[in-house]
């Protein structure tokens, strides 16, 4: 069989992009007819058109071509239905997924030790004493990050690793369906938030003010949404500039949705809550109207979500992790807040924020890594062998050979010398009041390491579990991950700092 070709090849009929063949080719049965055909100058070419029962060599170099051409940009109609290759995750060795991580993972960090300093300070102003409900509101919406802006960092990353972001009409579709949604879900998660900070506050000395209900609920609706709005436009451009860069997203958006948020969210909720405290006695009507504005643009964000069949779904079905995420969160700030507030352990503020950032980070790392390469594979539910585990071993999430496997290995070897790094941060600031002695070095990194083995395995469990229940790990598993982080970082620092106190370490002046 031949063809003719005048200025361009016509494709054949196994897709090919045929080479040019020496002379003593034809003669074998793998070639086809020579055609001669004519360049501009005048001479002549003589190419070999293979018919569609190529052999298995050419199919194999047929293969090799397409998947180096689907890497491109340009390419011909022929390798277009294929869609860009995204990157193997099995490919990361140990050094590369430590190397990726590095550096977000330490920038995330001293974003958390600057809130942790923020902390530090605000909690001596008037209206951390006076309505100490807005301890309780500092782990759920520092959690936000975890409930919104790592999901909404996760949920990106796979996209873009999967190819959904790749031209720019699914880029716009993306980022204006995302950014809705988590206004949507930033608004009404700080409304509940502040009911919640209002009933954990009622419930251990039932004193209740309207007042101080209506300063809590325009404070944090104030707060999750301008933080969200900011961190959210962030996070795309972080994805964006990864893929061009060569990184994987999801070594890095994750830790990056952080090293800011908590600042961010933080200096937010002290400087609103401080502003609309110094309002309340002359204009009363300034907290409820700040309430009722944020509320009213609820309806504009869930008809632009519901437009977007990329965030349809969630917006409908993504709830359930992210209230249940931020009642976690709000338990912890109790435990933060009882704490605190008895003068013995005022040293606590500065940690808190920094034991609880470092293990969410680290864990949302990895759920989102094990998430997209489960998406790699299919579906949610859809490949047998992603069935859920009734109970993983420690030895197959920590010790295995499997690429998610070595991250977990790599992600918790970063807990000691990472908080050795942020510890000294926070001793050179001359930040909380507590002196770093080697027993509270010691109890501190017990509880960090603990912290983390049980989030990473909680992890390893639940992705697996969640895809199996044939639901989008990326859109679940992070909230509640994180907020069980905030709980057990809040919880485990706590103990030691009652541990330290009762043993009497009164060189680390925890009751100062």
């Amino acid at each position: 069989m031949t063809s003719t070709l005048e200025h361009k090849e016509s494709p054949q009929a196994n897709g090919a992009v045929l080479p040019v063949v020496p002379g003593d080719c034809l003669g074998s049965p793998g070639c086809g007819q020579p055609a001669d055909f004519l360049r501009p100058d005048g001479t002549g070419v003589e190419v070999v058109v293979l018919e569609s029962r190529a052999n298995a060599k050419g199919v194999r170099e047929e293969d090799a071509l397409l998947e180096n051409g689907s890497q491109s940009n340009e390419s011909d109609d022929t390798s277009t239905d294929r869609g860009p290759e995204p990157p193997s995750p099995l490919k990361e060795t140990s050094f590369s997924i430590g190397l990726q991580v590095l550096f977000p993972f330490l920038l995330a960090g001293f974003g958390t030790v600057a809130a942790g300093m923020v902390l530090d300070i605000v909690q001596h102003w008037d209206v951390f004493k006076h309505v100490t409900e807005v301890f309780i509101l500092v782990p759920a919406l520092l959690g936000l990050k975890g409930n919104l802006e790592m999901t909404l960092a996760s949920r990106l990353s796979t996209a873009a690793n999967i190819g959904q972001m790749d031209t720019p009409k699914e880029l716009w579709k993306m980022i204006t369906g995302n950014m809705a949604l988590i206004q949507v879900q930033a608004t009404v998660v700080g409304f509940l938030a502040s009911i919640a900070a209002v009933v954990f506050g009622w419930i251990p000395d039932g004193h209740f003010s309207i007042d101080h209900a209506v300063l809590l609920c325009a404070s944090s609706v104030a707060t999750a949404f301008i933080a969200s709005l900011v961190l959210g436009m962030i996070m795309i451009g972080v994805i964006i500039g990864s893929r061009k860069m060569g990184i994987n997203p999801d070594n890095v958006a994750t830790p990056i949705a952080a090293s800011l948020g908590d600042l961010i969210t933080l200096a937010l909720l002290s400087g609103i809550s401080w502003g609309l405290y110094k309002e309340l006695e002359s204009k009363a009507y300034v907290n409820p109207l700040v309430c009722a504005f944020f509320l009213s643009l609820l309806p504009i964000w869930i008809i632009i979500a519901r437009r977007n069949s990329a965030t349809r779904e969630v917006l409908y079905s993504g709830w359930e992790p992210v209230i249940i995420a931020m009642a976690i969160s709000s338990v912890g700030g109790l435990i933060l807040d009882r704490t605190v507030s008895d003068p013995n352990f005022a040293g606590m503020a500065v940690f808190t924020p920094v034991i609880n950032g470092v293990g969410g980070n680290l864990v949302a790392v990895q759920a989102s890594r094990i998430s997209t390469y489960l998406h790699m594979s299919g579906e949610p539910g859809d490949s047998p062998g992603t069935a859920p585990r009734k109970c993983p071993s420690p030895c197959s999430t920590f010790f295995s050979s499997d690429v998610n496997s070595r991250s977990a290995r790599v992600l918790f070897l970063l807990v000691v010398p990472g908080h050795l790094v942020f510890l000294y941060t926070i001793h050179s600031m001359q930040g909380g009041h507590t002196t770093l002695t080697l027993i509270f070095i010691v109890f501190y990194m017990t509880a960090a390491l603990l912290q983390v083995l049980i989030l990473l395995y909680i992890a390893d469990w639940m992705v697996h579990w969640m895809w199996g229940r044939h639901l989008d790990p990326d859109n679940f598993s992070i909230p509640y991950l994180t907020a069980l982080g905030d709980l057990i970082g809040t919880g485990l620092l706590a103990l030691s700092f009652h541990v330290l106190w009762l043993i009497g370490d009164r060189d680390s002046d925890v009751g100062d």
